[in-house]
């Protein structure tokens, strides 16, 4: 028996125990991974050690090392993270709708686990404990298959949340770890009907597209992010300054980072070397239009392409656009967005309410960094990945988004006509 099937069957048969544990239970696991995790810093550091190790032995690039790297305060964050979990209300059980038809029949819709999970992802092991807490509190078991770049620490991690659950009630199997680094196991996965009862991939374009195109297991798709910030010509200069900064250069390896950089003519005339001007200090490699090139002539701006904005760098690296107004805009990032996260600075309310309207993606702004599309910062503690598509989630996929629903009927002797 391969891998996948012996560790989807383990979780399988686990869920059997986890979907119908009281909040009480879960969180006292919860609990307990959380305070593992914490006083194993020194045990994950070491693992982490190896695979930044290796990575750089690859040429892995600066900004996917950081999305490796863990330090004892991300280890910090990360239990926390858990913490949050734990405080935040369990979804299972919850009333959707109650209802009686008019022969007697009463039915009640509720939320319900998922069942069995099966999380395909790349370099970031945080994940791999973001992940186990939301479908742990959901009632879920989980099956985790992270990338080659970060197994050292995937395993520590994992072994370390499942001999915490000795102390509480959710079974050992409930947490399982795909070890084997061969693209098969991922296939294998993906057509693991009957054994997971969803496959949630988290991480590049092309894995994504992989396991979209691939699985007969349901997914639930997250997407690359080719977020924009526009600046519009009546944008506030700090703001708008500290806005697009944030969204460039606080963490550039993230999906919600800015990756292209839309400028109102008016505006760029006036200010754009000035708005710029701090990414270049942060080592930010600039490529722009033509109007951007004749404006920014004292820089180094490279020429941008058509593929260059259609392009998630995950770098230190910027396109710039010069646009005649918000309809230009709207136009540009409907042709290269990928419905995840896009932001206006403008003073103008008619047009921010339009580009609000207009866009059609998971997460609008309006004068706020697009830095903020996350499940912590959305108050749902972690976040199992960020949903690009329409259906049944979308945004930051918190506690909900792991929960199905069914149907309650009872009666008193009905019969159908």
């Amino acid at each position: 028996m391969s891998e996948v099937k012996q560790k989807a069957l383990l979780a399988k048969h686990a869920a059997r125990v986890t979907n119908v544990l009281t909040t009480e239970q879960k969180n006292i696991a919860l609990a307990a991974i959380a305070d593992a995790l914490e006083h194993a810093t020194n045990e994950i550091i070491e693992a982490n050690a190896i695979d930044l190790k290796n990575g750089k032995a690859n040429g892995t690039s600066q900004s996917l090392l950081d999305r490796l790297l863990l330090t004892p305060e991300r280890i910090k964050g990360i239990s926390d993270g858990v913490r949050e979990v734990i405080a935040l209300d369990d979804p299972v059980g919850e009333v959707l709708a109650q209802f009686s038809r008019p022969n007697g029949i009463q039915i009640t819709q509720k939320r319900v686990p998922l069942g069995v999970i099966g999380m395909i992802y790349e370099a970031r092991p945080n994940v791999t404990v973001d992940a186990t807490a939301l479908c742990l509190k959901t009632g879920n078991t989980i099956v985790l298959r992270g990338g080659s770049a970060a197994i050292a620490s995937n395993k520590k991690i994992v072994s370390i949340m499942k001999d915490a659950l000795s102390s509480s009630d959710i079974p050992y199997d409930a947490i399982q770890l795909i070890e084997d680094s061969d693209r098969a196991s991922v296939h294998e996965m993906l057509k693991a009907n009957g054994l997971l009862d969803v496959v949630i991939p988290r991480g590049s374009a092309s894995l994504i597209k992989t396991v979209v195109e691939n699985a007969t297991v349901p997914v639930i798709e997250t997407g690359a992010g080719i977020c924009h910030t526009f600046i519009d010509e009546t944008a506030q200069l700090d703001m708008a300054i500290a806005i697009a900064y944030n969204a460039k250069v606080q963490r550039p390896s993230v999906c919600n980072a800015m990756e292209t950089l839309l400028v109102h003519e008016r505006f760029a005339q006036n200010h754009l070397a000035e708005l710029i001007k701090p990414m270049i200090e942060a080592g930010v490699e600039l490529r722009g239009c033509h109007h951007t090139k004749a404006i920014l002539a004292q820089f180094n701006v490279l020429e941008a392409s058509e593929q260059d904005f259609a392009t998630e760098y995950n770098d230190y690296i910027l396109n710039i656009k010069i646009v005649g107004d918000i309809n230009e805009a709207i136009t540009h990032i409907r042709q290269f967005g990928t419905m995840h996260s896009e932001c206006i600075v403008t003073e103008n309310i008619e047009n921010a309410n339009e580009f609000l309207a207009q866009i059609d993606a998971a997460a609008v702004y309006h004068n706020a960094s697009t830095r903020f599309t996350d499940g912590f910062e959305f108050g749902f503690g972690a976040e199992i990945g960020i949903s690009t598509q329409k259906l049944h989630a979308r945004g930051p996929m918190g506690l909900p988004a792991l929960t199905s629903s069914k149907y309650i009927i009872k009666g008193s002797g009905q019969i159908r006509q």
